[in-house]
């Protein structure tokens, strides 16, 4: 049947076999992520922003001292914050995805280059 361009058994039984190897280590590395707590700050500290590893917002701390130099410093302060801790918790789980794959490239929609 070779001859025919078909894999023999042994291949097919060793490419189901690595399947079902990678998607039980892609449900461990889910809750892996999922359990994950990133913390994204502003320059200053004073906004500190907590991400899963699958950017699931977890919570907010604002030291109060920042809420009196007004709006706009409070939300550029929020907003830088927010900006690291998803570029930490985007770069952790590209990492995981990196170690899963063994380094394959699959262009995966929302962790390449382009949208980063």
């Amino acid at each position: 049947m070779a001859a025919f361009g078909l894999p023999n058994f042994g291949q097919l039984t060793e490419a189901f076999r690595k399947a079902q190897e990678i998607q039980q280590n892609a449900q461990k590395m889910q809750e892996e992520l999922e359990a994950m707590e990133i913390e994204g700050a502003n320059e200053d500290a004073r906004v500190k922003i907590y991400l899963s590893g699958n950017q699931k917002p977890l919570r907010v701390n604002i030291d109060k001292s920042l809420l009196t130099e007004g709006k706009e410093v409070t939300e550029n302060a929020v907003l830088e914050a927010l900006q690291k801790a998803f570029m930490l918790s985007t770069t952790t789980m590209k990492t995981k995805m990196e170690e899963l794959t063994g380094g394959l490239n699959l262009n995966l929609p929302g962790l390449s280059e382009e949208n980063e």
